[in-house]
């Protein structure tokens, strides 16, 4: 099967195959390149770790140097890649789920409040910068795919995902996500086009129940005014302490979530008091810088000092907007996330007292 390269890609595979077979290595850079990002994405959805999904790319890249005086073109470069990074991902969890994770990862400095629920097992999901998706926006998906690009790495989408066994959670983004036919995906994971539908069945009715009902088409578009109006508002009630403010913005079933925590909060009751009794307890301020994650509205958090100027950072903050109003509230307490965002650990600002 001959592939045909993405738009702007002046070398055909014909062109590269030979002399990247023949071990070198530029031609296999140029033939491998224009995959590279949405493989990475490919990862992260499986895996939802930004960390996790560049190692396995780079262990995807290196079997597949390996491999390429073997790849026959029975099925295209592109099904090739994703049959390598697939089954990476898989071996991936599997050792993963032998490991624990270090509970000190979401350790807090005060108690929760009762969470309207609580889910068994952490969820180890993190946010993926925007300026990334970027380069993978041309790509269009397989004539089965179900959802578009937005919507298969918003934060309600993966976190639904990751609530799905390994192998239904790889069936249904090559399915779904991807658009490969049922045909290449039991190709790809080496089982039969039975239990790949049988596998997406499941995995489609336990994503229908983890997601919202309704909605999907109902986030305003992004940077357009109705969405930044949402954010200057949220960012402004915020930064204020106003809870009450921030309350009036919600869905009547919006969540907080905080991963890795299992603590979920819904609804502006139990936000509210979490928000008043928890993030924006006594005196404490924040000053919001405004970024994108996952197609949605993101603020790097910082927070105020009145005796310094230093705004020490305080994780990342992510809005899922429905209509005129907020259906979700999600933060990333680790910190060590920001750098992906091209944001600081700190921030010099002026003391709360002068402003």
């Amino acid at each position: 099967m001959r592939e045909v390269p993405p738009t702007g890609v002046p070398d055909t595979v014909a062109e590269l195959l030979e002399p990247a077979r023949a071990g070198d290595g530029e031609a296999f850079r140029r033939l491998i390149e224009p995959y590279r990002r949405e493989i990475q994405v490919h990862c992260y959805r499986i895996l939802g770790s930004v960390q996790d999904a560049e190692d396995l790319l780079q262990e995807t890249l290196l079997a597949a140097w390996r491999g390429i005086g073997d790849f026959e073109e029975r099925a295209s470069l592109r099904t090739w890649l994703y049959r390598i990074a697939t089954n990476r991902c898989l071996n991936a969890l599997r050792a993963a789920g032998r490991r624990p994770r270090d509970a000190a990862a979401y350790r807090t400095e005060v108690p929760m409040p009762e969470p309207s629920r609580r889910r068994e097992e952490p969820s180890w999901l993190e946010p993926y910068p925007d300026v990334l998706l970027g380069e993978i926006a041309d790509r269009v998906p397989g004539p089965e795919a179900r959802y578009e690009l937005r919507e298969s790495v918003s934060l309600a989408f993966l976190a639904a995902l990751q609530q799905l066994p390994p192998r239904q959670r790889a069936v249904l983004v090559l399915r779904d996500v991807l658009g490969f036919r049922t045909a290449e995906v039991a190709g790809m994971l080496d089982t039969s086009g039975n239990a790949v539908t049988m596998a997406l069945k499941r995995a489609r009715a336990s994503l229908a129940r983890e997601l919202p009902g309704s909605g999907r088409e109902s986030a305003p578009l992004p940077h357009s005014p109705r969405e930044r109006r949402i954010v200057d508002e949220f960012s402004r009630a915020l930064e204020a302490g106003d809870v009450a403010a921030i309350v009036a913005m919600l869905t009547d079933d919006a969540w907080l979530t905080m991963p890795p925590m299992p603590l979920e909060y819904q609804g502006p009751e139990a936000i509210g008091h979490f928000l008043s009794t928890v993030a924006v307890r006594g005196c404490r301020r924040y000053v919001l810088v405004p970024t994108r994650a996952n197609g949605q509205p993101a603020f790097g958090c910082y927070l105020r000092d009145p005796r310094t100027p230093i705004l020490h950072a305080y994780g990342l903050l992510v809005l899922t907007q429905a209509g005129h109003r907020i259906s979700a509230l999600t933060r990333f307490h680790d910190n060590s996330c920001l750098p992906r965002f091209g944001l600081p650990r700190s921030l010099r600002g002026l003391p709360s007292s002068e402003r």
